[in-house]
Parts: structure tokens; C-alpha cells; sequence
């Protein structure tokens, strides 16, 4: 299989290295240096590994590597000794997301259809699985720890897992799917659990595991190696001008290096701390000041947040979230979230600069007065942080709002404040509408009468100001 998929085997000499050592096959010398360079240990493994995981630069092959692996396992291995009568060895491929799923599956479908031996294997075919006729599947499908419990299962393949982000139903899906696959593959001798990804920031499952095994005898075998070690067919004048241009973001997704410059912004511990389990909203009570952070939005692609809160001695509580998926029409969002408002007797919102002077138009329709906040959206998060690290914050129990919370990163910038914002492709309208108005609550919820902001030393501030000040 592999000499006819693969035209030459010359520039897979790395990833042959790396599967003689998974399989416990013997090596030559070259691969056992290249094995050596790739996993800072002296001697090779003397029995197949149950686990491991690569670091491995872009386009070094990853993906084809894992269809080549998912394949060779369900075609190659016989696992029927270890199952019971009806039941199916499965080997999942889980991706990042659709698009890279579907990476993945064509790469595998190419294997079967070029191969007149393995096509007489398919049983039948979906859009996410193959059933073969030896009583194996392979599975190829985005990361869900649901996915993967009640199976018996002979491999495990965690494709781009640096990558996988929390969603509604999972925080922390790197995590939770290892822990729901390591204790399937345990019924099966010699099934294998292999992680495949480029490096990205330090935090999550695989950087915990490199951090801890890279380099060790013992514990799951960890392989870093940069694109052109896996691929040396890669241009490498594009690859050094591609890190000239940005050091940081190259030399990662090239030379498999650990970023320095971002980081997870916030803890799970500290979100988890901030929410009030069971609470999902808050009625209005006399005595407090309400204020309200809004995140516009022109109802396509983003969701339109609302959030309101007030403070209640040291503590900032947040009393509403609502989030209006798109697509709709913004006005009426606009309308409704006035309506909700004036229950909570706030006439006044605040909200980043978006779109220019529609937002204001379409709040002041229903008579609420839309104010453009002069701190952006960094300066806001920066400012909620103390407040939930001093445990003074209490959040609604809102799935959307803890994931996007769990997500934000943080990249360091010389010279000025760091940098906070959602990861490429995700979305942060819940937490930026909740960190706002805990900002404001914070800065003025306590008090009476209109606000307006004050430039105080190249700063901002709010403070109270009177109607003929306005």
C-alpha cells in the first residue's frame, strides 16, 4: 500500500522512521538518528507503542499520514481475537473541524480506490464512515468526546488537537475525548492512541504532554520535528521568508516551535469560579443600577449580544445575557433588546464603535441613547481580569459565554498593552457584551445620574457628570 501511494519514498524517510518506531520495527541507522533527533531519546522502543504524539510542522504530511495510518490499522491488523461476537473494532479519525474532517476522509478513500484488494474490503460507505467487511470501521468525524464513548475502539487518531476549541457542549474538548478514548482501547492489545498537529500555544492537552514526556523514556513518545525534516520537497526560501515576515507565527507553524507570544487568556478555574450554577437570569429589583454593554452586530456572521449588570457592595452580578444568532435583522435586535432594557430602567447602552452611526439610529428609534465606549475590546478584558481573579464577579450559567470565555488568548506586544481576542474562526460576541458591563458596573453602577467618559493621562475613566455637563 504504501509504495503505491506514496511516489517517493525518499522524502517519507522521516515518517517511515517514526512508524518503525511506533510498530516496533527495526530501524536502520539513519532512521534511528532521525528517530533520536526527532525524540531527544537515546533507544528506540523494544515493543509497539500504545501512545504517542507528533509536533510536526505545516504541510509536513500529517493529514495523509494519519489516513495512512487509520488505514493500515483496519486493513492490515486483525482484531477480531479481541472482540465479541457482533461487535466492531472501531479506529477514529477525529478532526479539528468539517472541512478537516473531510481532508482526512478523501485521503482514505483515495487508499481503498486506488487498491483493488482494499476496495473488496468496504462494506458499505457514509459520509463519515467506512465499514469493512473484517469487522473494522473507521470512523472519521470533528472532535466530540460524544462521539467516541460506547465503542470499542483500535485506534485513535487526534488530528490538529492543538486546535480543537471549547464550544457549547465541551470547555475543554482536547481533554475530555482522551479521556473518553484511553479507557476504550484498553479491552484491545496493541490499539494506539496517536495526537497529530502543528504546535500553537502553550496550553492544552498535547503542550501538557510534551512539557512532561518530550525527551523521557518512559510515558507516551513524543516526536517534534520541523515541516522540512517530514517534508524536505517544501520550498525552503518560502519557509524563511515566511518567518522573516513573522518570526513567532513561523517559526511555529514551520520549525514546530512552541509560540511565546500568546497564551490562554483565562483560566477555567477562575470562569468556573465566576459562574453561578442553575442561573440564567436575573428579574429586575428597585434599588439597584443597572447597566447594559452591548456587542452589535449586521446579523450575518456574528451573533448581536446584549449583557446587563449591576454591582451589589464588592460584587459585580451579571443579570442578563441575551445573544440573537444570525441571521436577523439588526433593527429589530436593536428593538428588542430596548425592550428589554427599559424593564431593567436603562435607557443608556454602551458598545464598541461597529458599523458607524446605524447602531445609534436603530437604539434610538425604541428612545435608548447607544454610547461608543473608548476602551476597546483588549482594554475591556484587561480590566475584567482583576475582577474575576479577586472573585468578585458572578456570571450566568450560560454554555455559549463559559466557551467563549475558556478561548480568548492573550498575545503579548512589545512596547504596549497586550493584545486579547478570540482565536482565527471563533467568536467572542457573548464574552465581550459580559465583559463591558462588568467594566462599567464596576466603574459606575452604584451611583446615580448620566455618565460619559473623561480622558484622564492618556487614560480613560467614567465618572458622573450632570445634564448641562452632557
Amino acid at each position: 500500500m504504501l509504495g503505491a501511494s506514496f511516489k517517493n519514498l525518499e522524502s517519507w524517510k522521516s515518517w517511515i522512521a517514526f512508524l518503525k518506531s511506533i510498530f516496533n520495527l527495526e530501524m536502520s541507522d539513519e532512521e534511528l538518528k532521525i528517530y533520536q533527533q526527532a525524540t531527544q531519546r537515546q533507544h528506540a522502543p523494544t515493543e509497539p507503542v500504545r501512545e504517542c504524539h507528533i509536533v510536526a510542522g505545516r504541510r509536513s504530511g500529517k493529514s495523509t499520514m494519519a489516513a495512512a495510518i487509520a488505514t493500515y490499522l483496519a486493513c492490515f491488523k486483525n482484531w477480531k481475537e479481541f472482540l465479541q461476537p457482533g461487535e466492531k473494532a472501531w479506529i477514529f479519525v477525529l478532526a479539528v473541524d468539517k472541512l478537516q474532517a473531510r481532508v482526512v476522509h478523501g485521503y482514505i478513500r483515495g487508499f481503498f480506490k486506488q487498491s483493488k484488494f482494499l476496495s473488496q474490503l468496504i462494506e458499505k460507505e457514509t459520509a463519515e464512515e467506512l465499514w469493512l467487511k473484517n469487522d473494522v470501521v473507521i470512523a472519521i468525524k470533528t472532535s466530540s468526546f460524544r462521539s467516541v464513548r460506547g465503542y470499542t475502539i483500535a485506534a485513535g487518531i487526534l488530528e490538529e488537537i492543538s486546535f480543537w476549541r471549547g464550544d457549547e457542549t465541551s470547555n475543554n474538548p482536547d481533554r475530555e475525548i482522551v479521556a473518553a478514548v484511553r479507557p476504550a482501547l484498553i479491552t484491545i492489545p496493541e490499539s494506539i492512541l496517536i495526537g497529530i498537529s502543528s504546535p500553537y500555544m502553550k496550553a492544552g492537552f498535547l503542550y501538557d504532554q510534551y512539557k512532561r514526556y518530550f525527551g523521557q523514556d518512559e510515558g507516551p513518545l513524543i516526536w517534534q520535528a520541523p515541516s522540512r525534516m517530514m517534508n524536505p520537497t517544501l520550498d525552503e526560501k518560502i519557509i524563511e521568508k515566511s518567518i522573516a515576515e513573522d518570526p513567532e507565527a513561523g517559526r511555529s507553524e514551520w520549525l514546530a516551535e512552541w509560540r511565546q507570544d500568546l497564551s490562554s487568556f483565562l483560566d477555567m478555574e477562575l470562569i468556573e469560579r465566576a459562574v453561578v450554577p442553575g442561573r440564567y437570569e436575573l428579574p429586575p429589583i428597585s434599588g439597584f443600577r443597572y447597566v447594559a454593554f452591548c456587542d452589535p452586530s449586521g446579523g450575518r456572521g456574528d451573533a448581536m449580544t446584549l449583557s446587563i449588570c449591576h454591582a451589589d457592595g464588592e460584587k459585580i452580578i451579571q443579570d442578563v445575557l441575551v445573544i440573537k444568532h444570525p441571521p436577523f435583522d439588526p433593527g429589530q435586535a436593536a428593538s428588542e433588546f430596548s425592550e428589554i432594557l427599559k424593564k431593567y430602567n436603562v435607557y443608556e447602552v454602551w458598545g464598541d464603535k461597529y458599523a458607524g452611526a446605524w447602531v445609534s439610529e436603530a437604539f434610538r428609534k425604541p428612545n435608548v441613547t447607544y454610547r461608543a465606549s473608548d476602551l476597546n475590546k483588549s482594554q475591556i478584558y484587561l480590566e475584567f481580569l482583576p475582577l474575576l481573579a479577586q472573585a468578585r464577579v458572578e456570571l450566568l450559567d450560560n454554555s455559549r459565554l463559559i466557551s467563549e470565555l475558556r478561548n480568548l488568548e492573550r498575545r503579548a506586544r512589545s512596547g504596549g498593552r497586550d493584545i486579547v481576542d478570540h482565536p482565527p474562526g471563533l467568536h467572542d460576541d457573548a464574552a465581550n457584551a459580559t465583559g463591558g458591563s462588568i467594566v462599567l458596573a464596576e466603574k459606575w453602577g452604584r451611583g446615580q445620574g448620566p455618565i460619559a467618559w473623561f480622558p484622564i493621562d492618556d487614560d480613560f475613566e467614567f465618572r458622573y457628570v450632570s445634564p448641562r455637563e452632557k
